[in-house]
């Protein structure tokens, strides 16, 4: 145990001191640095806010100048060094830019003001030719901005509803590079436009499409323990009386996940990034408490980590988690890691030594401070008694724990975290994580999504270029469960999610659009209607009976109809271990059974070629992948978008009801539309194309994709 704990503090000094060798770099180092992704807008609203210069460039601990040529802005440094400003505005409509200058270099930010106007308005990437890209907009165009690699763009013409922007020839020495368009009309904001770029000429081409183009991934959730059982030289359980056997190590390992990779498991469903669970050494002993039945939990999960930069003996070896970082790259996938950094096992060597690390246990009027999960204790509530929340406020504990996140980085091949319990861990840590990880490592394509429950305000605090990178979308999970299950709701509601996440998060964003995930009940399970939405104890019933399915063609219908809505909005689909091919179940533990992958019944065999089928067509198309989004039709029973990019369309139609729908849709005008049919559809689709509309018949609980 302490050469373990040894191990690991000279492991976190090693990386504190290569991450500041890297942060105190020159300016010119930092120009390039800056240049090398696109830097997430600043939204301003009216009045003063508040902002971080790293939340932009985090690179950039400070500048010498911030200026902008807008007479509607004005900006005041907060800090010696513009590390933190203020911006006032009295504007209601606001596209701009703000300029940060180091020395004679000069980088932009843009800002967003206003509101997004979703009535009618909409633009779209419509040809490049000659270097020169056309978008056209639904309404006059009356103030635009282009960005490429955060240089604004100079040459950018507006002629009433359409926008014409030169590519820089300098995008010709660049493998990959985009550029960004931003406009408004009298009315408010469009859509923003983003378009990926090799070499200087726009990707029309899904081959052209990489795995670190991170727009287009498809993610796999899986739990390391309770996926594939590699090699049984690992195999270890705790073997307690205490511990029912559902809640000990089944012996899933890093190696079984390597045996998927090879046996071309993983590239048959269509998945581009895999996101395992976290490996790091959990306690050998049972910790925590059920009551009917009484059992007591191993740390097969993952979430208690004794020691933050050991793999688990149980897992695998570093060796063989490089071997399975090489195998999924040469598969062109990526891996990511789910990294713990709110809490400690309270048995960790760390907190032994640092007790007074941690967020204090009682409440001043008494409660003990678990589970609080918002307001006031947001910050500082434990999970339990037994994993302390780590107090990552204070510099002392935030520099540690960044530097153990980015021990995995340095020492393996991983391309990105899913960073757990992400709200609960404040904005200090986020900035310093990732203000360490892109100064010391500019090259590295990286990708971080994190986990958090709230609104869409709370979710996109953390949503920025000095932050992270994107968050999972669980409102849109959430509304999109209800209205599916609940026949009283709307397919209103899940157009409305949609268009809030899109002025949220930016038209481009790569929220995690989810099945589900290893903390919630099985959606099959509620779509086939042998669990309640309304279950007043969800973890309960896995307990006590075998949870099925129900209604088997309703359910798995359902389930399909999910995953055609996380394939086609904007942002990037996640399949949770199971629901490929869909499995019932209660919550945790019911919902972490060892995963199977033969023997699937017909309904399963169905449902596994059905998701095949929409994980392919995403990764074909370009409009799904990049293209701009605009509703088309949403009623109680029926919602209709378009998603287009350049002369590329896509028409999705999904119908609620359990029965057949028949709607028509107009296109708008940019779209071209000269023929029409079925890309793929639940049995029963149809599609047809009459004086410039599209008819789409879509059969019950399904789903048509209709292109030219």
């Amino acid at each position: 145990m302490k050469l373990k704990s040894l191990f690991s503090i000279l492991v976190a000094a090693s990386v504190s001191l290569l991450a500041l060798l890297f942060v105190q770099c020159t300016p010119a180092q930092d120009f390039a640095l800056g240049n090398s992704s696109a830097v997430i807008p600043l939204t301003l609203k009216k009045g003063t806010t508040a902002h971080f210069l790293t939340d932009y460039y985090p690179q950039w601990e400070g500048a010498t100048n911030l200026t902008t040529d807008d007479e509607r802005l004005q900006i005041v440094s907060t800090a010696d060094n513009w590390s933190e400003f203020e911006v006032t505005t009295q504007s209601d409509v606001l596209i701009s830019t703000i300029d940060v200058w180091h020395d004679e270099s000069k980088l932009s930010i843009v800002v967003l003001g206003g509101s997004r106007d979703t009535e009618g308005s909409f633009m779209s990437s419509t040809k490049a030719k000659g270097g020169v890209v056309t978008i056209v907009a639904t309404k006059p165009v009356v103030e635009a901005v282009a960005m490429w690699q955060n240089i604004k763009l100079g040459d950018v013409k507006i002629d009433g509803n359409t926008i014409e922007v030169a590519i820089p020839a300098e995008a010709k020495g660049y493998e990959r590079s985009a550029l960004r368009v931003f406009a408004a009309s009298e009315s408010g904001r469009f859509n923003d436009v983003l378009l990926p770029l090799e070499k200087g000429k726009v990707v029309v081409d899904s081959k052209d499409i990489r795995r670190q183009d991170f727009h287009s991934q498809i993610l796999y959730s899986l739990m390391i323990d309770r996926f594939k059982n590699g090699t049984t030289e690992n195999d270890w359980k705790l073997n307690s009386p205490e511990v029912l056997d559902k809640v000990d190590y089944q012996g899933g390992d890093i190696v079984g996940i390597t045996q998927k990779i090879e046996d071309g498991f993983f590239t048959d469903l269509g998945i581009t990034t895999i996101w395992i669970s976290p490996i790091t050494q959990n306690p050998y002993d049972a910790w925590g408490q059920n009551r009917n039945p009484d059992t007591k939990f191993s740390g097969y999960h993952g979430y208690w980590p004794i020691f933050s930069t050991v793999v688990d003996k149980r897992f695998g070896t570093d060796e063989e988690l490089h071997t399975m970082l090489a195998a999924a790259h040469d598969e062109e996938m990526n891996v990511i890691l789910d990294y713990v950094a709110n809490h400690l096992h309270i048995n960790s060597p760390v907190l032994k030594e640092h007790p007074d690390w941690t967020t204090d246990l009682m409440l001043p009027d008494g409660r003990k401070n678990i589970g609080l999960w918002d307001g006031e204790t947001r910050l500082t509530t434990w999970f339990d008694e037994h994993i302390p929340t780590l107090d990552t406020r204070r510099a002392e504990v935030c520099e540690p724990m960044t530097d153990s996140a980015l021990h995995w980085l340095r020492t393996f091949d991983f391309d990105g975290f899913r960073h757990d319990a992400c709200k609960h861990i404040p904005l200090n840590y986020w900035r310093m994580l990732t203000g360490k990880m892109k100064s010391s490592m500019p090259d590295r394509a990286i990708w971080q999504i994190g986990e958090t429950y709230g609104d869409v305000e709370l979710i996109g605090s953390y949503v920025k270029s000095g932050m992270i990178d994107s968050q999972f979308d669980f409102n849109l999970y959430h509304t999109s469960r209800d209205v599916i299950v609940d026949e009283s709701r709307s397919m209103r509601d899940i157009a409305r999610v949609v268009e809030e996440s899109e002025a949220a998060y930016g038209s481009h964003h790569t929220m995690g659009n989810i099945t589900g995930n290893h903390d919630k009940p099985r959606f099959l399970s509620l779509a086939g209607g042998d669990m309640s939405l309304w279950c007043p104890d969800d973890k309960a019933e896995g307990w006590h009976r075998k949870v099925g399915v129900g209604d088997n063609t309703k359910g798995y219908a359902r389930l399909s109809l999910l995953k055609a809505i996380i394939s086609t909005v904007p942002g990037v689909p996640c399949v949770y271990q199971g629901d490929e091919y869909g499995i019932p179940g209660a919550n945790d533990p019911d919902n972490r059974y060892m995963m199977e992958f033969e023997g699937y019944n017909e309904f399963q065999q169905r449902e596994l070629a059905a998701t095949k089928a929409l994980f392919k067509y995403r990764r074909s198309s370009m409009p799904l992948m990049y293209g701009d989004y605009r509703t088309l039709l949403a009623n109680d029973d029926v919602f209709v978008f378009v998603r287009h990019y350049m002369d590329q369309w896509v028409v999705v139609a999904l119908n609620v009801r359990p029965e057949a729908r028949t709607v028509e849709v107009e296109l708008p005008e940019m779209v071209g539309v000269e023929s029409a049919q079925v890309a793929l559809a639940a049995e029963g689709g149809k599609a047809s194309l009459a004086d410039g509309k599209l008819s789409v018949e879509i059969p019950a609980y399904g789903y048509v994709i209709v292109n030219e």
